[in-house]
């Protein structure tokens, strides 16, 4: 097993539109505003930009995403990411009901030393980290959209 190789999935029922939803994700620009663990996006260009998180623990990262796929009629946004993190991330936007099921998946290889040297014993915490993020991604989407 690779101890710095990370597969994430998850899922965010909504009561908003999938074009409302989908155009909200597009504009990774905006998510320091509704997203806290996201804590800066720096645009280089129409598709690639430079991204800051942090979560509950107190490591940050930062990675250069560039846009691989963009697809309004699927309800797909996937991009590669490079630097802390090395690998690809994809949201998935479909109707559901009245409103949208988000599905975020990851997969990537952890490239920043300190949290490779972390790997074994920070795993579990590592985890942990990730979902309280995508859990305040969830709830400040909602509080997005329900502003617009």
């Amino acid at each position: 097993m690779d101890w710095n190789h990370y597969r994430f999935r998850s899922r965010w029922p909504l009561p908003a539109p999938p074009a409302a939803v989908f155009a909200a994700l597009e504009r990774a620009e905006d998510y320091p505003r509704w997203w806290p663990q996201v804590r800066t996006v720096s645009r280089l260009d129409d598709t690639t930009g430079v991204v800051t998180i942090r979560s509950v623990l107190p490591l940050e990262m930062t990675f250069t995403a560039r846009a691989a796929r963009r697809d309004p009629a699927a309800g797909v946004l996937e991009a590669t990411l490079t630097g802390d993190i090395e690998g690809w991330a994809r949201w998935t936007v479909t109707a559901r009901g009245t409103g949208t099921l988000v599905r975020y998946d990851q997969a990537v290889v952890v490239a920043k030393p300190l949290l490779r040297r972390l790997a074994v014993p920070g795993r579990p915490f590592f985890r942990v980290n990730h979902r309280l993020m995508m859990r305040a991604g969830r709830r400040g989407l909602l509080g997005h959209l329900a502003a617009v």
